[in-house]
């Protein structure tokens, strides 16, 4: 018996996000005044009106899309700054991003995160090699996946919606 997950369905609010981009989903946060003006974890002085994020992970100077997913609306940041590994959030917005996803009055937003370019999920595979984060996803959507049961029964999957994690608001 083959069994499809449901994970393979999924509802969108707003614009459709090309999924095959999709790296991870989890919590935004935003920080501002306090860190104003100083510098960031690659050295950048911090604009918090500016269209960039602290991030666990991901390479200084990934562009990433950050969608919200209760409204839809999504903003392009570059990580410039880290997140300490312990922390709950998967990503940090400056105040300018975050209030262009509209998350200013809540302080925290469900929040989905692609690359902007194909190109990029090869070029991450190569800079973590083996060390992914267990929570990032960097596979190659592009090609499909075959799954058999037996030769004369084949299901072509060619597009998947990334696993997501609980969130309690």
């Amino acid at each position: 018996m083959l069994v499809l997950s449901p994970l393979l369905v999924s509802a969108q609010i707003g614009p459709q996000t090309d999924t095959t981009l999709v790296i991870q989903e989890g919590v935004a946060s935003y920080y501002g005044r306090i860190f104003h003006n100083r510098r960031t974890a690659n050295g950048e002085v911090f604009d918090m009106e500016g269209f960039t994020a602290a991030h666990k992970n991901l390479p200084f100077g990934t562009m990433v899309r950050v969608t919200n997913k209760k409204n839809g609306k999504e903003v392009i940041v570059k990580i410039n700054d880290r997140l300490p590994q312990n922390s709950k959030r998967t990503i940090d917005l400056a105040r300018g991003a975050a209030k262009q996803i509209g998350m200013i009055q809540m302080g925290l937003a469900p929040v989905q995160i692609s690359l902007i370019e194909p190109t990029a999920v090869a070029d991450l595979r190569g800079y973590y090699q083996d060390n992914k984060p267990e929570t990032m996803r960097l596979r190659d959507f592009s090609d499909p996946v075959i799954v058999e049961k037996d030769s004369s029964t084949i299901f072509t999957l060619t597009h998947l919606i990334p696993e997501t994690q609980s969130l309690n608001f």
